[in-house]
């Protein structure tokens, strides 16, 4: 996740400090938000007002990242990797990855 250039101006530096000050709140906002709607008008809510400071050549990389925050916490659609890799399955990857091509 490549923050956005804050060097741009000041505009860049608001955006990365909503977007932090979105990641911290999202716990507090499931226990505010006691409903599905709920959380999902609130998510809406700060999406949108973030998307809002975002100039346009800077838009594609902000919304990735509010996606990928919305997966994470369950408000957006996209699946999360939770599934556990055994040392054995990483083992027997990384001689598969050896083996010369054609064996």
């Amino acid at each position: 996740m490549d923050p956005i250039d804050a060097t741009d101006d000041a505009t860049g530096a608001a955006v990365e400090t909503r977007l932090r000050e979105l990641e911290q709140d999202m716990p507090g906002m499931y226990l505010r938000h006691g409903t599905v709607f709920a959380l999902a008008s609130a998510w809406a809510e700060r999406y949108d007002a973030i998307m809002a400071l975002v100039p346009p050549d800077k838009r594609a990389a902000v919304e990735v990242r509010l996606a990928r925050i919305g997966i994470r916490w369950g408000v957006m659609p996209g699946s999360r990797v939770t599934v556990e890799l055994r040392v054995s399955d990483i083992e027997a990857l990384a001689r598969a990855r050896r083996r010369p091509r054609g064996s």
